[in-house]
């Protein structure tokens, strides 16, 4: 996770609280963080980037959707990253 951009650990987050959201669930949510709109351009490569790490995995709902679930990896990546943040921030 030391190696992921802040945007790449927050599409993370939203991946690991959802259950199999597509990329428009993602973008909402995250728009609604960032409280500015974020485009197809910057998202898509970010997901990519994670699947590739295999962080996240991507699969298909229909035809012209994709979904996007965490991995074992992306799962653990997150408890690593808590553990390190706790020994400065409770």
């Amino acid at each position: 996770m030391d190696d992921l951009t802040g945007f790449q650990r927050d599409l993370l987050y939203v991946i690991a609280g959802a259950v199999r959201p597509s990329g428009q669930d993602i973008k909402d949510e995250i728009e609604g963080y960032y409280s500015s709109e974020i485009n197809h351009g910057r998202l898509y490569p970010n997901l990519d980037t994670l699947v590739t790490k295999e962080l996240v995995e991507k699969g298909q709902l229909d035809r012209r959707t994709n979904y996007y679930a965490i991995t074992n990896d992306g799962e653990q990546a997150i408890e690593d990253r808590r553990a390190w943040k706790s020994q400065y921030v409770d």
